[in-house]
């Protein structure tokens, strides 16, 4: 019963056009181009990769972190792109399911705001056995995070220890991350901490839901 819940979730996810057909803001805010949900919901991951919202290579595959951002995370994480894609290791969620299309300068805009008040609760609620999420970027952070997030990226980040050991909150722990970008290549040059000190215990932990399936 759980898996056809699961299912139906995933095809009404599919199907989802609200920020075409019914935009935030009015007609002039409706998204430029057909919609491409980009999910992987799982009902046997422990972990969550929780991230904002999908580029345009993902929107043209269906593959989600599909680029060289993902080839990033995947290094964060110690693992190849088999694993990364194995339902059964990974739920794969961000923020804004379809490609938001890029502003004036050339960059990806934000998550759709229509997209997480709709769906992220259900998602959640649907996959129950997760463990850890991890948040990459700032819009997964406040959402995750809620007012336990510090004034800056980066302040949020350099206090993942604060929410990773954390068993006090409801929910699954939550290890925060940047996002892996190339534009973020300045910031992580600037904090070795993260590399020295973060990682390896990303990584740990990742082996370690990953090797003891549910």
């Amino acid at each position: 019963m759980a898996d056809d819940r699961l299912e139906e979730l995933r095809r009404e996810i599919s199907l989802c056009r609200i920020c075409r057909d019914h935009p935030q803001g009015g007609p002039a805010y409706r998204l430029p181009h057909e919609p491409r949900p980009v999910a992987v919901l799982s009902g046997t991951a422990r972990i969550l990769i929780a991230g904002q919202a999908p580029g345009l290579r993902v929107h043209e595959t269906g593959l989600p972190f599909n680029d060289a951002s993902g080839d990033r995370l995947r290094q964060w994480m110690g693992v190849d792109r088999e694993a990364f894609y194995d339902p059964d290791r990974f739920a794969i969620v961000p923020m804004g399911f379809c490609f938001p299309g890029y502003n004036s300068k050339g960059h990806d805009l934000p998550p759709r705001p229509e997209c997480a008040p709709a769906w992220r609760d259900r998602v959640i609620a649907a996959i129950p056995q997760i463990e850890l999420v991890l948040a990459v970027g700032q819009y997964a952070q406040a959402w995750h995070l809620g007012n336990r997030r510090k004034r800056t990226l980066g302040d949020t980040v350099r206090r993942w220890r604060d929410y990773f050991h954390d068993v006090d909150s409801p929910g699954p722990r939550v290890l925060p991350l940047p996002h892996p970008s190339w534009r973020n290549t300045v910031w992580l040059k600037k904090n070795p901490w993260f590399e020295q000190e973060l990682l390896p215990v990303l990584r740990e932990e990742v082996d370690r839901l990953c090797s003891s399936p549910l």
